[in-house]
């Protein structure tokens, strides 16, 4: 048995020391301790990356360290919000779960698993990842047919939040990855379609995370 793990973790906590005043009457200068936070926001809102936050977790492209894992959207995947996915490989077969916390609540997600590695751009992820490769598809016309395009030939992990931000999902397909062909896990605007012509498309990818299957 075979098994991965990459977990991606939300939030930072960050303790600091701050003067108090010039000091005191004996010249001793106090100090306090501030609250601990996960995220700053800026006048838009929108929460922004702390400094030294924990390495994995959500950030905006040019920010993040050697585990990439970059949101497109702050609005739909905020920086920090977490993911984990753990893939275990057995008797021919591959079972992807996935775990997520603090992204947009009470919204559909489409989740598949991508061949390339997450980059700054949401297209340097690549296409899916297919057991059997669609021969028609090219880099610039992934493939959208039905019969290679489908939830058994690729790894496909849809979810809807809930009104916190976390959702689950899990799926068992009858095979195993080829080593390094599949290398990140790209989250989508919509759920898959499935129809000709459209199946496998799930509007504009919003984050996207190395993982190594």
């Amino acid at each position: 048995m075979n098994t991965r793990s990459a977990t991606l973790i939300a939030g930072a906590s960050l303790t600091a020391l701050v003067a108090a005043g010039c000091g005191n009457d004996n010249g001793s200068t106090e100090r306090v301790e501030a609250p601990p936070t996960s995220l700053e926001t800026t006048d838009t809102g929108m929460p922004t990356p702390l400094p030294g936050a924990p390495e994995g977790a959500f950030q905006l492209p040019g920010e993040v360290g050697d585990d990439n894992a970059f949101t497109y959207d702050e609005a739909a995947v905020p920086v920090g919000s977490a993911v984990t996915i753990d893939s275990e490989e057995q008797d021919g077969r591959t079972t992807v779960t996935l775990n997520a916390t603090g992204l947009a609540p009470n919204r559909d997600f489409g989740v598949h698993v991508h061949t390339q590695r997450c980059g700054p751009q949401p297209p340097d992820s690549g296409p899916h990842y297919q057991n059997d490769a669609d021969p028609a598809a090219t880099p610039q016309s992934p493939s959208t047919d039905p019969a290679y395009a489908n939830p058994q030939n690729e790894i496909w992990l849809d979810i809807t939040t809930d009104q916190s931000g976390a959702a689950q999902a899990s799926t068992t397909v009858n095979w195993e990855f080829r080593g390094g062909e599949a290398q990140s896990v790209v989250l989508h605007a919509q759920r898959t379609m499935t129809g000709p012509g459209q199946a496998g498309m799930a509007g504009e990818r919003l984050a996207c995370i190395d993982t190594d299957f």
